[in-house]
């Protein structure tokens, strides 16, 4: 059976769609609205319509709409239908506020009139670690969960499938390398282990510092005489490549490594050596016993990168490159596998 779906990511001023038959893509569209403007439900919902129209998609066709999951209370992965408990932490915003907190509530609003399903999948705050992968080291602080879930565990799920596996059966290490850089130990299933790349753990990234020695970060603390907030801001944004280099953007850093440029060689190849120690990590956690490494991520997409990571890990596994983050891809599919009853839904 061939099955169309509308795909929903909001973001502050605009919202990425995709409408698939099963796993083809018939369109992908972003329609953009002003930053100081109208970005209700309503207003996001009839530019939507708007789109479907265009694209000669009746809205009477689709099958199943699902939404990009929002800030929720923290969850296993998997595809959830979009129930009231759901709805009332979304609009309430009681795990946080985030334009991603839409999604849930477009797909709802748009696919209850149909009587068709609306979903949500593996949103950012998926969590499904050990508990000795919660230990921290001081009992006042838990590490936590907070990552590229719908990007890891959809290249995870695309292998498994090209290799006749199940997600299910086999161990993988997915390093996903963005704005942010997440590294997880994918377990029969379960992401036992992956640092915090929001949170100050892990590898530097573009802007983000990742983990710090605690003493130095104490010192700068105490020396800048920042608020907490202001000091996040620093951690997140002005951190990595940026603080570094004073660009974030990959593609001048490898170009001025590769013109002779001794700092940002040796830094973006710091940013691969501390992407191969978290990998090597994940590789004890999982007892050595690795089906694959994955990388992705639009930094994935350099293969001088990609070739320094390559060249420290390649001993644990097979190493495997799906660059980008295609989000509408990955909530396509998951829709795809809840509508064929190939994956069990999870209740919120």
């Amino acid at each position: 059976m061939i099955f169309r779906i509308l795909a929903v990511n909001p973001g502050s001023t605009s919202t990425k769609i995709a409408v698939y038959e099963n796993d083809a893509p018939l369109f992908e569209s972003t329609v953009r609205h002003d930053a100081g403007g109208d970005a209700s439900l309503a207003v996001r919902e009839r530019m939507i319509l708007d789109a479907l129209a265009e694209y000669e998609v009746a809205v009477e066709s689709l099958h199943a709409i699902i939404g990009r999951g929002g800030m929720l209370r923290p969850i296993p992965g998997g595809v959830y239908p979009v129930n009231e408990a759901m709805l009332r932490d979304l609009r309430n915003c009681v795990y946080g506020d985030h334009a991603s907190n839409l999604g849930a509530q477009l797909a709802r609003r748009m696919a209850e009139p149909l009587g068709i399903p609306a979903y949500i999948a593996d949103p950012v705050v998926t969590d499904e670690l050990s508990p000795l992968a919660r230990l921290s080291g001081h009992p006042q602080i838990a590490r936590r969960s907070v990552f590229h879930a719908l990007n890891q565990r959809a290249v995870a799920k695309r292998f498994c499938a090209a290799r006749g596996l199940h997600y299910e059966d086999v161990n993988l290490i997915v390093a996903h390398m963005g704005g942010g850089v997440t590294v997880g130990a994918h377990q029969y299933g379960r992401v036992v282990d992956v640092n915090d790349g929001l949170g100050g753990d892990g590898p530097y990234s573009a802007q983000r510092c990742g983990g710090l020695p605690a003493f130095g970060l104490l010192k700068l603390y105490d020396t800048e005489k920042l608020t907490p907030a202001q000091m996040a801001k620093k951690l997140t944004s002005d951190g990595g490549l940026l603080g570094y280099l004073g660009t974030d953007d990959g593609l001048e850093v490898s170009r001025r490594a590769q013109e002779g440029d001794k700092a940002a060689r040796i830094v973006y190849e710091g940013m691969a050596y501390q992407v191969a120690k978290e990998i090597g990590a994940c590789a004890a956690v999982l007892s050595g016993e690795v089906a694959a490494i994955i990388l992705t991520g639009g930094f994935a997409r350099d293969e001088e990168l990609v070739g320094w990571i390559a060249e420290r890990v390649r001993f644990i596994a097979e190493i495997l490159v799906i660059p980008g983050e295609d989000e509408l891809r990955a909530l396509s599919e998951a829709a795809l596998r809840a509508l064929r009853g190939e994956e069990t839904l999870m209740a919120y």
